[in-house]
């Protein structure tokens, strides 16, 4: 079932480090009226939590909504290193939600619009670690490597409407 056209469902994918929250965030101030935003950094439940916070949209989130339903999403939270409350998502407004592992097969049977951000491997880790520095370094290659097996399987910028060029989103 997809999303009606009267609550907007948009999904932005891309690697870490590629740029899609910065457009993300320029999608929601530019967006007529109010939209819910949903960061998947702050759903994953861990650094190996690409996979289950990609599920978690779905089945918690995304599936409800195309019932007509409330959804929800549960909140990490990285200094305890646990799960932390759920937040509800109202029905009625159009979601936003970005973030690596988004863009999945099932997710998108779901949303009305779907983006991915293009950028090559070395430019998205020297982005990545310029804005996360010491905190993300220790975990670049675990999540990377994450985010490969998610594209192999899922091949994400092949069902995108839309590639963007990393490249030429810039500000935070």
């Amino acid at each position: 079932m997809l999303a009606s056209a009267s609550r907007p469902v948009v999904l932005v994918d891309g690697g870490s480090g590629s740029g899609k929250t910065t457009l993300a965030a320029s999608l929601e101030r530019r967006w007529p009226g109010k939209v819910t935003l949903l960061r998947l950094d702050d759903a994953y439940p861990g650094w190996d939590g690409l996979e289950a916070a990609s599920l978690q949209l779905h089945d918690e989130l995304l599936l409800p909504l195309s019932r007509g339903e409330a959804g929800r999403w549960r909140r990490w939270d990285w200094t305890l290193d646990e799960p932390a409350e759920w937040h509800d998502v109202d029905p009625a407004l159009p979601l936003l939600v970005e973030g690596s592992g988004a863009l999945s097969r099932a997710n998108r049977a779901l949303a009305t619009f779907a983006i991915w951000v293009e950028l090559d491997a070395a430019t998205r880790k020297r982005r990545a670690l310029d804005r996360d520095g010491d905190a993300y370094r220790p975990h670049w290659d675990r999540w990377a490597a994450q985010e490969l097996a998610f594209a192999e399987r899922e091949h994400p910028s092949e069902l995108a409407d839309l590639v963007v060029d990393g490249r030429q989103i810039v500000g935070r």
